[in-house]
């Protein structure tokens, strides 16, 4: 197995590592999303990655940080291998994982191990069903004001885009006299701009029991026809930041979906694989294991950088370009929007109807000039703006 040389090591986490982190792992950062877009930082990144591939070898790369045993994976195969095994021998509640999920959801089913881990997982399973909630009554609700607001502005945003998509996500998840708390996820993303700072920001103790209170508050009422009747608030109250957490990434892959002119599931998984909004896979290892023969150590942290695997030029003709016809067949083993394995997001059913509903009765009544090929590698969602008129209209 390869070890990385210090040059390489550096480029690896300048250009990789870091920019992911600084772009904010737990919440995206506006004006450094903004600054990744015009120098096409995730560009950069895939390059660093082919090129190393091209030196060492489809073998994982050991990167010389000191104190930590980090292997970078650049062969599909080896991040099936790592998915599949997911959490035992690679679990999924790495150091880092553990750090960022502290500061808002401490209790989630990813930083959790053994016995606990399969009792929260099959909760999530459980709940985080469409079938649970009447998901295309609520998305029709919001999207006809989405629509009708796009139509009085001649323009469609992420501000007003998102500010829609939460009031479907609240009253998915808790009912719809939680509909306008708005304050409920701004005290929630606070927690989560700490998060992003994993060990190195204070725990915001205050702040945290003010959000548990107000969700506590809609989880004990139970609203029939929301996530929150499905299963006890003593269950849920631990569950439920982590799913408006990925709420908060689903209405990003929603609204690049947009951009793209994509038409229900298949185009929020195609958003999704061309601008993965979970850019690194982490695992640890928690035991000894072997890759191409060498033995790596105990406590090594494996890194998918997924938009290397979803944009490789190399291995992929359609790496660019919008290409939904994939997701009918067999496809790349680490083609993974939504992870794999045991470790799988147990909300992507949900969360592709919920966001395919949307995109949908949006594209039924507003049409917008949408990008071509070839596709930007990093797109600034917080820039989004299109110029709609209603569908049907005839432009001379």
């Amino acid at each position: 197995m390869a070890i990385a040389s210090r040059i390489d090591t550096v480029r690896a986490v300048a250009t990789v590592l870091l920019p992911t982190l600084a772009k904010g792992v737990i919440v995206r950062r506006p004006h450094v999303m903004g600054a990744a877009e015009k120098i096409q930082a995730d560009a950069t990144a895939v390059a660093t990655m082919r090129a190393l591939r091209e030196r060492y070898g489809p073998e994982p790369i050991r990167l010389r940080i000191t104190g930590r045993n980090i292997a970078l994976l650049v062969d599909p195969d080896d991040v099936s291998r790592l998915l599949a095994e997911s959490p035992e021998p690679f679990s999924l509640a790495t150091k880092e994982k553990n750090a960022a999920l502290e500061h808002f959801q401490p209790h989630g089913v990813i930083v959790s191990r053994g016995a606990v881990r399969e009792r929260r997982r099959e909760l999530n399973e459980r709940v985080l069903r469409p079938s649970n909630v009447p998901v295309e009554e609520i998305v029709r609700d919001e999207a006809d004001l989405l629509v009708r607001h796009a139509l009085n502005t001649g323009s469609l945003d992420w501000d007003g885009f998102a500010q829609v998509w939460w009031r479907i996500a609240r009253r998915v998840v808790l009912g719809n006299a939680a509909r306008d708390d708005e304050q409920l996820i701004d005290d929630l993303k606070a927690l989560r701009q700490s998060g992003n700072w994993a060990y190195l920001h204070p725990r915001r103790r205050g702040l945290r029991q003010r959000f548990e209170r107000r969700l506590r508050q809609h989880l004990e009422r139970g609203e029939q026809g929301s996530l929150a009747a499905v299963a006890p608030p003593e269950d849920l109250e631990g569950q439920v930041p982590h799913w408006l957490f990925a709420f908060d990434a689903a209405g990003i892959v929603a609204m690049r979906a947009l951009a793209i002119g994509g038409t229900g599931a298949p185009g929020i998984l195609e958003s999704a694989r061309l601008w993965p909004t979970t850019p690194i896979i982490l695992r640890e290892s928690t035991e000894h294991t072997k890759w191409h023969g060498t033995w790596l150590p105990k406590g090594t942290t494996f890194v998918v950088f997924t938009p290397f695997f979803h944009r490789d030029p190399d291995r992929l003709d359609f790496a660019d370009s919008y290409a939904p016809e994939i997701w009918d067949g067999p496809r790349d083993p680490a083609i993974v929007p939504f992870s794999g394995g045991p470790g799988v997001c147990p909300g992507r059913d949900l969360v592709l109807t919920t966001a395919g509903t949307l995109i949908d009765m949006v594209s039924e009544h507003l049409k917008w000039p949408t990008l071509s090929a070839p596709l930007p590698k990093t797109l600034n969602h917080f820039g989004l703006r299109f110029t709609v008129t209603p569908v049907g209209t005839r432009v001379a």
